[in-house]
């Protein structure tokens, strides 16, 4: 397990002693697991408030408290209140074919839960992405101040930059409010295998053919980091006094040689398939693996202390695994139901 921010320098207390009080939408999901396993070990967290569409039965302990709540029209009100930070992970990237469903969750969802946090005065940790930067360089690294721009043409990329520009807001508003973005590269661990499966791959594709030697040479780079490492970079957040931008991602790049007209190939293919309903991911993913950034992670790491455990490498190799041989899904979500 990562180190405990209680263990390390830059990590204050914030919550007089008593154990801060957690709250993380999405907590069946990819990041959310991982997070609530970190969370639990941590001497920092006294409660944990899950909140989830379908709970999981997973036994976590006495920490957590589940909260079976729809962020688009459910109360979250009794989640939130009391609570010190509100770390928000929930999001939705399908069905991809419906995007007003897709924004109803991500956009208006997501507004929803800074209001709620926000009137609790507890502090919102969101969970943005590499997605939301505009097109950026792949052959150098990033910091946070790169442009936020996102896709028009690609839903999840335009959700993550509208909502950071709902975050814009906020800050404009309530300055006294505390407000984290971390940015993550590609999240990928072995149990979320099943959800990698149906949310980005062919139903009848060969998944043992999907080997980590063959994605190294893909004629694109882009980065991976382990869902264990990027929980911790979000406990770290959470349980800190910190503020921000974090890029959250490892120094070793996936992909060999960039051919970036390859994308115009691509495109029209993936476009077709996914117009038949034969894959479920629509085209604007193409375009964001070929243009979104490298990220530096320096400011995590200088910081939050953040380190990571695992090599982007060893994050990739760990995902297709999952995919592979999915284990057990330990929640609802990664199960990989898009409904």
């Amino acid at each position: 397990m990562p180190n405990s921010p209680a263990d390390d320098p830059v990590h204050q207390r914030r919550d007089g002693g008593r154990g801060a009080t957690v709250v993380v939408t999405g907590a069946t999901g990819n990041i959310g697991t991982a997070l609530l396993h970190r969370l639990v070990h941590d001497p920092g967290v006294g409660e944990i408030r899950a909140v989830a569409r379908r709970i999981s039965q997973e036994r976590l302990g006495p920490k957590v408290r589940w909260f079976g709540i729809d962020i688009v029209d459910g109360d979250l009100s009794a989640a939130s209140d009391g609570a010190d930070a509100v770390i928000h992970l929930a999001w939705r990237i399908q069905p991809s074919w419906d995007v007003e469903a897709m924004r109803a969750v991500n956009v208006l969802g997501s507004a929803r839960v800074f209001s709620a946090a926000a009137d609790a005065g507890a502090a919102i940790i969101h969970s943005s992405s590499v997605g939301a930067y505009a097109a950026g360089p792949k052959d150098r690294l990033v910091t946070e101040d790169w442009a936020i721009g996102g896709r028009p043409d690609h839903p999840y990329s335009a959700h993550k930059a509208e909502v950071e520009a709902e975050l814009d807001r906020i800050e404009a508003r309530q300055p006294e409010l505390r407000v984290v973005r971390i940015r993550p590269a590609l999240v990928m661990q072995a149990p979320a295998g099943q959800e990698l499966r149906r949310y980005f791959l062919p139903r009848h594709l060969p998944f043992g053919l999907l080997r980590a030697s063959l994605v190294q040479h893909l004629p694109v780079r882009f980065q991976t980091v382990h869902a264990d490492d990027v929980a911790d970079a979000f406990a770290r957040a959470a349980l800190s006094d910190v503020r921000g931008a974090f890029n959250v991602a490892t120094d070793d790049i996936i992909g060999g040689h960039q051919l970036s007209p390859l994308a115009t190939v691509a495109r029209p293919i993936v476009s077709a398939l996914w117009r038949l309903h034969a894959q479920p991911v629509d085209p604007g993913w193409v375009t964001l693996i070929f243009e979104c950034p490298l990220l530096a992670s320096d400011r995590a790491r200088g910081e939050l202390g953040w380190t990571p455990t695992h090599s982007g490498a060893e994050a990739l190799a760990a995902g297709l695994r999952g995919i592979q041989q999915p284990p057990e899904p330990p929640t609802p979500a990664l199960e990989g139901d898009p409904a």
